[in-house]
């Protein structure tokens, strides 16, 4: 287990984050379609909050993307690197969760955030936030749609709709299981949203939620625990 520092000169105001997110924003690619769905390797990142004790951990799980067995897995803890903020939760979790990924014993592949992409109130949530830091390909699958907008996908695993922020599609609501609550899906950094969309359905053969959320949930809230204990 890493333990992190926040980063000298980290954002400590509202005024300064947004200045960061203005500047890194421009830098989001949006015309590369990403690795295929299924390919190559695939990691989730998930953080979990004690915020009596001003701690947060972060974990990173690699999962063959054919196989979706574990590949590697890291763990950082740290103090927590910002206020609660809605729209600015990304400073919150930022150092440690790249300290995580920094700790892997291999390339991360495509990254999944337990989060948000373009769809974010200023198109800068958390999945495009580490994948201009990193130049990686990243996705945000979430369990809400935000603020946005969307209605409800036919019944059928697979089936998706427009997540809208009035009428510009941000991301897409996806089915991941037959009849169950959809995902809100949206590009964090070097992918399409088709492909976003794409992967999200590879990683959810049984369970709402993709495996590289749902083993990076798990192991940052043991991290956490083990920290705080």
């Amino acid at each position: 287990m890493t333990t992190v520092r926040i980063p000298a000169g980290w954002p400590a105001t509202e005024d300064e984050a947004r200045a960061v997110q203005d500047e890194l924003r421009a830098k989001v690619v949006l015309d590369e379609s990403g690795p295929p769905s299924g390919t190559g390797r695939v990691t989730g990142v998930d953080v979990a909050y004690d915020d009596e004790r001003d701690v947060v951990a972060a974990a990173a799980v690699v999962l063959d993307a054919a196989t979706l067995e574990v590949v590697a897995q890291a763990t950082a803890v740290g103090r927590v690197s910002f206020p609660y903020v809605p729209g600015l939760l990304a400073f919150r979790e930022i150092p440690t969760v790249l300290a995580a990924l920094e700790a892997l014993p291999c390339p991360p592949g495509l990254i999944v955030c337990d989060g948000y992409g373009l769809a974010h109130p200023r198109r800068f949530g958390l999945a495009s936030h580490l994948g201009v830091l990193l130049d990686l390909p990243t996705i945000g699958v979430a369990k809400n749609p935000f603020t946005f907008t969307y209605d409800d996908p036919a019944t059928p695993r697979g089936s998706t709709s427009p997540l809208l922020a009035g009428t510009e599609e941000v991301g897409r609501a996806v089915r991941t299981r037959d009849s169950v609550k959809p995902v809100f899906v949206s590009v964090g950094h070097r992918t399409t949203l088709d492909n976003a969309c794409a992967h999200t359905l590879s990683l959810t053969p049984e369970y709402r939620l993709p495996e590289t959320t749902r083993h990076a949930d798990a192991l940052c809230r043991r991290a956490l625990k083990e920290a705080t204990a």
